[in-house]
């Protein structure tokens, strides 16, 4: 309970709630609770499940679950971690009455701010414990519910609360909230071009959050009612004719009417949050989190439903049109009236034709990722229809972040591309799990020109209220720290587990109860039986077991766990050679030794004025004999370079599986047939590289090498030691035949021109297993034998940090494709945009 205090490192990146800014905040607002790093800080999660597992029963129950932030990272967020403190029982959601239901836990957690004697078994101790709520977790609808705010209507944006920017779309019959000029500069460009947007110029500024102390003053004083209440009959005729009133205002607003843009932010308010009872709340500068998960998910499914132009979930329809024409804007696209009594949609510049949809498909449909990266996604694409089917959240999120860009790569024009890629690299760093504040605030403009230049291209109706959303998380990741702590993955994987214990059907909310009591008290035993395998102790799926003690006989870190069957084989003379060789090349302690032979080289050769590069040749070519005839008799020589001098046994193991480093590797063989793609590598070496065939002063640089593995061997030292080595085919990265950055910063690499084919003596097909990290290839369709190379970290690694700068660079890994220059490269003037494309057949549209 103390590691936020003792064990973390506080080097100012943002790794863990404690690094963030509503953290050291509330620090510094309450001093004598910070004094002691025992004290608690909470995270509330809730929201509803139907726990019979059958979706035509109407039923709805809410537990509340508490997150304790003190444990360290790896056990923050596991299911054992969390405190069911309460379940609110259907049928039906508790909606803005949850305050009443939540009393009980309100008073405990008044009790927990002023304290409770606790025994410290560790300073072996009574100590006064307290505990404080710092934020709620939950999706948008439960948003509303505990907070307060209302989500639906003109102002449904929590963040911009009565500033919110909306339009009321009179043929779509919904709001379109746009208006993200305000987060740009004041002189940029956007603001000024009209007919590129919604054809007005922004002059605003980009609204400034409410604090918590703002909300208190506005509501103490106001009284509010709970309960249901019965609408009258004709609730839904005035509701019909409020959409009509709000159509008016809008186009009262276009001239110069400021009526409904500055409301009493008071009466906006549905109720004030129980939560304000805690004499803290007012003072945290982030008491309810955005989540990242559902607005991913939805974001996605508006691109893709979108330009795959799926029925029910394109936001470009003949009603779009329609409302395009009342705002008098991009008349390109403006539907017709043909003879036939059809109408006719001329194609977006973001639609995509029936072979471009096929390409985009039959990309999602082939591609492989490697074990544990996520599901199989090609279950869910039909490349027949042109759609995806029954994708899950977590399917939207890797679609959003890594495959749907390489999917669209050849499929759409380069301005919309570049948009969306752009889109994907900024869910990527705010999902990240170390965070910078500097690249955070530099992301806020980022975004916003993103949303910006999205509004160019797609209709009013794309930009539902969870893509205005997006241009707030990047606030909320520099106030909260790392998402992974503060959405709702855990949160419904938890949800998922309750719903299990739903035996009784009659009693639903006492049987998860009682699931939930039994679950904690074997929980509780196996923290005392630390030689028992329980869950809490259990390794991942892709972890090496600690207990074995035979790491420390493994040189280079190169200790894993082999997969599937051992067998024995014998290397033959140039496979050993080549081995033997890596494995001299790369050991620190013959430094010197490297050293005196190439000097002895230049001096013996100096008469035949040989070149550098020759020198280098020889050198590899004859290092190893001359280390076996030269230090078996030296005394100063330790042991292990003795043994080392004659190389290893040539019977050695060979597996097809190897799991080190948190990655599951498969030799290209094995996966033949698998669903999984695990065999792609990359490896970051130091070489010595030339200007041409006659340059004689070389130049060190780090050069990624990306490979397929092919082979595992294991290397015997007859007893003194053992290394584990990887063999791969290596793509030529030293010439354009073999690897290249596109347009849009992908690394495409291709593996029929190889670096070296593996049959010299000299080639270099092995490295250390240690060396490795994991990547997967995806098949380019447009470009026959190129492959784009996508990026893969351990599913559960969690960086802790250690003090050193390299974690910068180590963060940039994960990124596939550069940041897009959309203010660089976007169309100066609207007379040079084309929302219609030109080389389309037109939709129709009957009557």
């Amino acid at each position: 309970m103390r590691w936020h205090h003792d064990g973390r490192t506080n080097d100012g990146f943002l790794r863990y709630p404690a690094d963030s800014l509503a953290w050291k905040s509330f620090d510094q607002k309450f001093p004598n609770f910070a004094g002691d790093p025992r004290n608690v800080r909470l995270g509330l999660a809730s929201d509803g499940f139907n726990p019979f597992k059958l979706m035509s029963t109407s039923y709805s129950t809410w537990p509340v679950v508490l997150v304790p932030y003190n444990l360290p990272p790896w056990i923050c967020m596991k299911q054992s971690s969390f405190i069911l403190s309460m379940i609110i029982p259907g049928e039906k959601g508790p909606g803005n009455d949850i305050d009443i239901y939540m009393q009980p836990l309100i008073e405990e957690l008044k009790q927990l701010w002023v304290g409770v004697e606790t025994y410290d078994v560790l300073k072996k101790e009574n100590f006064n414990l307290r505990a404080a709520l710092l934020w709620t977790i939950n999706d948008f609808p439960a948003y509303a519910n505990l907070s307060g705010w209302s989500t639906k209507g003109r102002y449904t944006c929590p963040c911009c609360a009565a500033q919110t920017c909306s339009k009321w779309l009179y043929n779509g019959k919904k709001f379109s909230y746009m208006g993200h000029r305000r987060w740009l500069d004041e002189n940029h460009r956007f603001r000024y071009e009209k007919n590129l947007f919604d054809g007005t110029e922004e002059f605003r500024r980009a609204p400034e959050q409410t604090t918590g102390s703002d909300i208190w003053s506005m509501l103490k004083h106001m009284q509010f009612s709970y309960g249901k209440t019965n609408q009258p009959p004709n609730s839904r005729a005035k509701k019909k004719n409020k959409e009509v009133y709000d159509h008016d205002v809008d186009q009262l607003s276009d001239d110069d009417s400021d009526e409904e843009d500055d409301p009493n932010e008071a009466e906006l308010w549905k109720k004030r949050s129980i939560f304000f009872e805690l004499p803290y709340w007012k003072h945290n500068i982030l008491r309810h989190n955005l989540d990242v998960m559902h607005i991913e998910k939805n974001v996605c499914e508006n691109i893709i439903g979108t330009i795959l132009n799926v029925d029910g979930k394109s936001k470009d329809n003949l009603k779009s049109r329609l409302d395009l024409v009342d705002m008098g804007i991009r008349h390109d696209l403006y539907p017709q009236q043909l003879p036939n009594g059809k109408t006719s949609l001329p194609p977006s510049i973001f639609a995509m034709s029936k072979k471009e949809k096929e390409v985009f498909c039959t990309v999602l449909k082939d591609i492989k990722v490697p074990d544990g990266y996520a599901s199989n996604i090609s279950r869910c694409v039909s490349v027949k229809d042109r759609r995806l089917y029954s994708l899950k959240s977590h399917d939207y999120h890797i679609l959003m972040q890594d495959l749907m860009p390489v999917a669209l790569r050849n499929c759409m024009s380069n301005e919309v591309t570049s948009c969306i890629i752009e889109l994907s690299n900024i869910m990527k760093v705010i999902c990240g799990k170390v965070l910078m504040v500097e690249e955070l605030e530099k992301l806020q403009d980022r975004v916003a020109l993103t949303l910006c230049n999205l509004e160019k291209i797609f209709p009013p109706s794309f930009f539902t209220i969870m893509v205005h959303l997006l241009v707030h998380l990047p606030y909320e990741a520099k106030v909260g720290g790392p998402v992974f702590y503060r959405w709702m993955y855990p949160i419904e994987r938890f949800l998922c587990k309750l719903k299990s214990y739903c035996r009784n059907k009659r009693y639903p909310e006492g049987s998860i109860a009682e699931g939930y009591l039994a679950e904690e008290c074997l929980t509780f035993c196996s923290r005392y039986m630390e030689d028992v395998e329980t869950r809490f102790n259990r390794s991942n799926r892709n972890d090496v077991c600690s207990s074995n003690n035979s790491a420390e006989t493994y040189l280079f870190g190169s200790y894993g766990e082999p997969l599937g069957k051992v067998e024995i084989a014998q290397l033959d003379d140039k496979s050993w050679v080549q081995a033997h060789h890596y494995v001299l090349f790369h050991h620190n302690s013959l430094d010197s030794l490297r050293t005196e032979y190439k000097e002895e080289l230049q001096s013996r050769v100096r008469s035949r004025r040989l070149h550098q590069r020759d020198i280098q040749k020889l050198f590899t070519e004859t290092f190893h004999e001359w280390l076996g005839r030269t230090v078996w008799n030296r005394r100063e020589v330790s042991e292990e370079v003795k043994w080392l001098s004659q190389g290893p046994d040539r019977i050695v193991k060979r597996y097809n599986a190897f799991l080190i480093n948190g990655f599951r590797f498969h030799t290209k063989s094995r996966e033949r047939l698998r669903r999984t793609q695990n065999c792609g590598v990359v490896v970051t070496s130091s070489i010595t590289s030339y200007a041409s065939a006659r340059d004689n002063h070389p130049v060190e640089g780090d050069v990624e090498y990306f490979g397929v593995l092919t082979d595992i061997i294991e290397l015997d030292y007859y007893g003194r030691g053992k290394v584990v080595l990887f063999r791969c085919d290596w793509a030529d990265v030293n010439t354009s035949r073999g690897i290249k950055r596109d347009q849009f910063g992908f690394t495409v690499v291709n593996f029929s021109r190889l670096i070296h084919t593996g049959q010299q003596l000299m080639d270099e097909p092995y490295v250390f297993s240690s060396q490795v990290k994991q990547v997967f290839y995806c098949h380019d369709p447009m470009n026959k034998g190129w492959y784009v190379v996508l990026r893969n970290t351990p599913r559960d690694l969690i960086d802790i940090g250690d003090g050193n700068s390299d974690d910068i660079e180590r963060r940039s890994e994960t990124l596939p494709f550069a940041a897009q220059n959309l203010d660089g490269t976007s169309t100066s003037s609207s007379s040079q945009f084309q929302w219609a494309r030109e080389d389309m057949d037109v939709d129709f549209n009957e009557n």
